[in-house]
């Protein structure tokens, strides 16, 4: 089994909900265990527009590859109608594959760390509730990254991302 982590992210739509419900559909999957869910935060797009996202970031522990859960995270946001009309557009669900156990993977549609992970407050916040000592392999331990990106408005909305009875159907 292998640690991973995975940010999921919203700004269309009921985000909330989406976020709640994307955690009941990884918690549904076969190879997937959620061993740790973050507090729920609203934050400032960055390099993008729309409202607010709301972010959380679960940890998993999965016998499922890097590239499989990588495809379950796409499968599931399709689920929730997420489109990419363009780079960085608003969305009704996002995850991504933040961390896969100390793997570091560079292929052209799957990088592991994710490359931008160290420099947003939306990842580090919630990773910091669920795994302040990780390390980020090449870059750092969480919860020294943190002043980095003090500049960066975030704001606590929930006490952990709590799961709905919603089943998943993906």
């Amino acid at each position: 089994m292998t640690v991973a982590y995975i940010g999921l992210g919203a700004n269309l739509g009921d985000a909330r909900q989406a976020i709640k419900d994307a955690i009941v559909c990884l918690a549904q999957q076969i190879g997937v265990t959620i061993t740790a869910k973050s507090d729920l935060y609203r934050t400032a797009p960055i390099e993008s527009s729309g409202d607010d996202y709301l972010n959380c970031a679960v940890a998993v522990e999965t016998n499922l590859t890097a590239r499989q859960l990588l495809t379950l995270c796409l499968k599931i946001e399709l689920h929730f109608g997420r489109e990419r009309p363009y780079k960085n557009a608003p969305r009704t669900l996002d995850l991504d594959l933040l961390l896969y156990g100390d793997e570091r993977i560079a292929e052209p549609d799957l990088i592991v760390p994710h490359p931008r992970m160290a420099l947003r407050a939306f990842v580090l916040r919630p990773l910091a509730d669920i795994a302040p000592e990780l390390e980020i392999p090449g870059v750092g331990r969480v919860s020294a990254l943190l002043a980095n990106v003090a500049d960066q408005r975030i704001e606590r909305l929930a006490h952990g991302c709590c799961l709905t009875k919603r089943v998943c159907t993906s």
